[in-house]
């Protein structure tokens, strides 16, 4: 089995090439920002732990976690978000590779992880390959103003916490340059997938 991590900053269209390794090759595809939001329901592994720490006020009526409270809090705090953190990475990390292994039982050729933080978290240590998705910086503003209605100051703020474009090819094994059409992209990751 293969698994391949992918990564790239906000705006560079991972979400397009998930979908494609998901369509073209049955890869199954593992995104830690949705397994984060899983591993935080009740009954699930970060659930108790965040209410320990954050206390019922983070807990909406239904009882689940408050993802608009819990982030007002930690966005503010530098502390309880490094508390939060501390608690929701591991519990992800856990989840990935417990999907992983299931997935190699159950016979998959293909795994694609996808996070936010891939670089930061050391997910591509259990990946075989990393790929970069790359588009400059001014098709991602653009792409981000069209598709996410944000504005200049906002992506400002998220360009400025994101890994650069050097560190991103000093980690990674391979660039996938998704800045012209579609079927551009769909060919080198078609060239990769020989591989």
């Amino acid at each position: 089995m293969r698994v391949i991590g992918v990564t790239g900053g906000v705006g560079a269209g991972k979400s397009t090439v998930l979908q494609y390794l998901e369509e073209a090759y049955h890869a199954e595809v593992i995104q830690a920002d949705q397994v984060g939001h899983e591993v935080m329901e009740p009954g699930e592994k970060a659930y108790e732990e965040i209410l320990a720490v954050f206390g019922s006020e983070v807990q909406a009526e239904d009882g689940r976690i408050d993802r608009k409270v819990l982030g007002n809090i930690v966005f503010s705090d530098g502390e309880k978000r490094r508390a939060l953190n501390a608690i929701v990475h591991p519990a992800v990390k856990q989840e990935i590779l417990h999907r992983i292994a299931r997935a190699q039982t159950e016979g998959t050729d293909c795994v694609v992880v996808e996070a936010a933080l891939f670089l930061e978290e050391n997910y591509d240590a259990f990946c075989d390959e990393t790929w970069y998705i790359y588009t400059n910086e001014d098709e991602r503003r653009r792409r981000l103003k069209e598709s996410r209605g944000y504005t200049e100051e906002r992506i400002d703020q998220i360009l400025s916490s994101q890994k650069t474009h050097e560190e991103f090819l000093c980690r990674c094994d391979h660039v996938i340059d998704n800045n012209g059409a579609a079927e551009e992209t769909c060919r080198q990751i078609g060239k990769r997938m020989k591989r």
